[in-house]
């Protein structure tokens, strides 16, 4: 018989390297695992709602979603500027009302030449928004209960707010969270809320 010179070519069957499997299912249910905690833990923690009117402009705009932090302020309290998500009166037929905290428990709140005043000093945000045409109920110095917040929209005059009588000063138990994450409303990405 005879011999064949030259080259010749073998070829090796492909195996399934069994470690490389193992991380590869690994890595997959790590991920199913990771992602599924996360949904949960976002919406026991979170709710999400829309917000209605363009009373948080620029910030916020009307129909846009936003999602709430609802444990955040069991464990602690709302300080100035959050924006808080609450029911008015605690009315639960109506919509969530979305503001910003301006006046905190135990403090007095008035609103002089469009300006706010906490404690008889003008509040240092007053730049970021507009002077209020209309000062409401806090024509007059208001004093917060210990357990309640004047809160204000950002697009001030165009707001229902802690300076309607049918609002008033908000009570901490009717605060259902903190605004957390908005969805941009262009492109629908996920924006965090300051």
């Amino acid at each position: 018989m005879a011999r064949r010179k030259g080259l010749t070519f073998y070829q090796k069957k492909k195996r399934l390297d069994p470690r490389l499997l193992k991380d590869v299912v690994e890595l997959l249910v790590g991920g199913a695992v990771a992602v599924f905690l996360a949904f949960v833990l976002v919406f026991s923690i979170g709710m999400r709602t829309s917000v209605v009117g363009d009373s948080m402009e620029p910030a916020l705009h009307n129909g846009q979603e936003i999602l709430m932090n609802r444990i955040l302020y069991r464990i602690s309290t709302p300080k100035r500027g959050d924006v808080v998500v609450f029911l008015p009166n605690n009315n639960k037929n109506s919509h969530y009302y979305v503001k910003r905290v301006v006046g905190l428990p135990g403090e007095t709140v008035q609103i002089k030449e469009g300006n706010v005043y906490i404690d008889g000093v003008m509040l240092s945000e007053n730049e970021q928004f507009d002077k209020m045409i209309d000062p409401g109920i806090a024509r007059n110095e208001l004093l917060l209960e210990n357990d309640e917040f004047f809160v204000l929209g950002d697009n001030r005059n165009s707001s229902e707010d802690s300076r309607s009588g049918n609002i008033g000063a908000v009570a901490k138990d009717t605060i259902v969270g903190k605004a957390w994450f908005h969805m941009a409303v262009e492109d629908e990405s996920m924006g965090l809320i300051e």
